[in-house]
């Protein structure tokens, strides 16, 4: 039997053309350095799993604490019982073992199985579909010339989405620090529609901090345009506020994408009603293995079940359902080259064929395409 012998974090400089601002919402913006994080775990055979992350989420304190005295030394084989041996740790952590941890230390156990077996981590989970169409997620609403500042901005960026292939578009619209507002999301969803017609599937992800009668009322305007889904316009904490909304529009509510508790607080709001189809996410809700969870969850209420993000992780528990209709391809806006690599990936996982559709990886494991020789040069710290 093999077993997990090493788990080592290597701290490496890459670039971004993009900046988030004191929100937390991305934009374009000039080439900058910056460090990203890479997680392995090597097992006594010689196979070695990885997955990319955030330096602040894969810290030293945290991988001496928890991480290696659960895996070290276990067959990488018995995820499940891994995953749980992490998870309940976090009770006792303080807030700092967060969900990103777990997903990320859960995806490079499930790429070191792909990589021992030879096959990607979609078809080890289910091989249920081996395309995908990809929906154009913007990035939110900002006040760049030529970007999207404007109602008319978005409704001409959609049509060029539209003419490389997306069949659907979801808008993330003005947030705070932006100005924003109901009547402006309305103008931005209706020269949209009118852009682009009827036969093209709209989603709306609006400011989350609506209060209910804001969110209603534009809950009703989508109604009349006619959208596939509305997407946290509410604090998700208020599982009853979504109850409340989804009562009375006729535009399919999606949720939750950030409450905390993986696949339970998923499970809360199919009980509760307060989504007509759910969401869930690989990064942010602990991993692969609650997202199928949650998957399966949806499943046996008859519900759809659409994946939060784009990225490996995700592809992975797409190719493995027939849950969901749609993989989220973005962040994408009119200054941002998306099919573009970083210098520490080769190529995107995500490649988009002319008709919309994504191909899922043939690569063994995750199938994300590192340049290792980027990473070894530029490498700052490892441990």
């Amino acid at each position: 039997m093999a077993v997990i012998e090493r788990v080592t974090v290597t701290v490496f400089t890459t670039v971004t053309r993009s900046v988030v601002d004191g929100h937390g919402h991305r934009h374009p913006g000039p080439p900058r350095e910056v460090r990203e994080a890479l997680l392995e775990i090597t097992d006594s055979d010689g196979a070695t799993g990885r997955c990319l992350g955030a330096p602040e989420t894969l810290r030293e304190s945290m991988i001496n604490a928890h991480v290696r005295p659960v895996l070290v030394g276990q067959d990488a084989v018995d995820r499940e019982r891994l995953w749980h041996g992490l998870a309940r740790r976090q009770r006792g952590a303080h807030g700092h073992l967060t969900d990103r941890l777990l997903s990320t230390v859960d995806q490079a156990l499930w790429d070191l199985m792909g990589r021992r077996l030879g096959l990607p981590v979609w078809r080890l989970l289910g091989g249920a579909r081996s395309t995908i169409p990809a929906y154009a997620s913007t990035m939110c609403g900002d006040d760049i010339p030529g970007g999207l500042a404007t109602p008319a901005d978005y409704a001409g960026f959609c049509k060029e989405l539209v003419a490389r292939g997306y069949r659907g578009i979801k808008l993330h619209t003005w947030m705070p620090p932006m100005p924003h507002g109901v009547a402006l999301d309305i103008k931005a969803c209706a020269a949209v529609r009118d852009a682009v017609g009827p036969d093209v599937a709209l989603m709306l992800d609006a400011n989350h901090w609506y209060s209910r009668t804001e969110a209603l009322r534009l809950g009703r305007a989508l109604d009349e345009l006619g959208f596939a889904w509305y997407e946290e316009p509410m604090e998700e904490a208020s599982v009853q506020s979504y109850k409340w909304l989804a009562d009375q529009i006729a535009t399919p509510v999606l949720g939750p994408e950030t409450s905390w508790g993986k696949h339970m607080a998923r499970a809360e709001w199919v009980a509760a009603g307060a989504c007509d189809i759910l969401r869930v996410g690989v990064v942010g809700s602990g991993g692969i293995i609650p997202a199928i969870k949650a998957v399966h969850t949806a499943e046996s209420f008859g519900m759809g079940c659409e994946i939060h993000g784009n990225g490996s992780g995700a592809l992975a528990v797409i190719g493995a359902t027939l849950c969901g209709e749609w993989y989220e391809r973005g962040l994408l806006h009119p200054h941002s080259d998306y099919d573009s690599p970083p210098p520490h990936l080769r190529s995107v996982v995500d490649p988009i064929d002319e008709s919309g559709m994504v191909t899922l990886p043939s690569r063994p494991g995750l199938g994300d395409d590192l340049d290792e020789d980027h990473i070894a040069a530029h490498t700052v710290v490892t441990w």
